[in-house]
Order: structure tokens, then sequence, then C-alpha cells
């Protein structure tokens, strides 16, 4: 772990110590930070912020299927190494995209959503631990139901709509 994230992370405990707040605003974990002499970092590189707004812009952008009326997502991107750096790149799903490259995407889209399951059930694990006289937490992460049932009931909404 870097020297700046473990310093961060003190500041953080030193903010919820000094303050005593059960819940708090990471704005005002920052501003405590300034007031203590962390330096605010340098603004960003102007042209990579805009690469990232673009990014967030195409990875929202939805579309409605002509046939079913579902939505899915209109551009998706897929991971490439070149050298040291990692790209995303991005493509039309509307486009003739091969098989393997759409797999690829939603592969992608998975395994992200795999890392925050497995966080999940870590912090589960250890809030059921630490809290032995308390009902444990179970939280369900075969999201197979959860699946079926709002794309049931998106097929409701937008049967409503039409009436």
């Amino acid at each position: 772990m870097s020297k700046k994230r473990q310093e961060m992370e003190r500041l953080i405990q030193w903010y919820h110590d000094e303050t005593g707040k059960e819940d708090w605003d990471m704005e005002d974990v920052a501003k405590f930070a300034v007031l203590k002499g962390w330096p605010l970092p340098k603004p960003e590189n102007p042209l990579k912020r805009l690469a990232q707004q673009f990014s967030q812009v195409a990875r929202e952008k939805i579309k409605y299927d002509e046939a079913t009326g579902l939505p899915y997502r209109a551009y998706h991107s897929i991971k490439q190494k070149q050298g040291d750096t990692t790209l995303f790149l991005w493509f039309d799903a509307d486009e003739d995209v091969s098989r393997k490259k759409m797999r690829q995407s939603l592969i992608l889209l998975r395994d992200q959503t795999l890392g925050d399951c497995l966080q999940i059930s870590y912090d589960e694990d250890h809030w059921n631990r630490t809290h032995p006289n308390e009902k444990p937490l179970n939280i369900p992460l075969d999201f197979t139901e959860d699946v079926l049932e709002r794309k049931s009931l998106f097929g409701k909404k937008e049967m409503k709509k039409a009436s």
C-alpha cells in the first residue's frame, strides 16, 4: 500500500476520532485534512478529465430494443494492454461487433459485479463476526430471481405506457 494512501487512511481515522461523528461526508474530511496541512491535489489533466466524462456518458447511454422495448447499453468497452498501459476501448453495440468482443465486454462488466459481491460478502462476514449477539446478516448474492423480477416489472411498465 502506498504511503500516501496510508496517510489518507490515518487522516480519515483522525477525523472520525476528533469529531466523534458516526457518519461523515468526505468533503468534511477533506476540509479537515487541509486544515491539518494536507496539500490540495494538483489540477487534473483537462484532456484526461474530459475523456473520463465522455466515458461516463458512454457508460450510461441506454437505447431500447426495437423488438422487445427493453433497455440495453448503447456503448461497451473492452480492456486492452498496450505496453505498460491498459486502455479501455469503446464500441457501439449496434455495429457489426464480433461475438468475441461483446463477450469480453460482458465478462468485464460481470467481473466488476463479482468484485463488488465478493467485497459485500467479506463486509457481511466481518459484521456478523463482530456482532455475535445480533441476528446475522445474509445478503443474497444470486441475482437470478431479482433480474427476472425486474425484467418482468419493466415489461409491465412499458405496457402501461403504451396504453
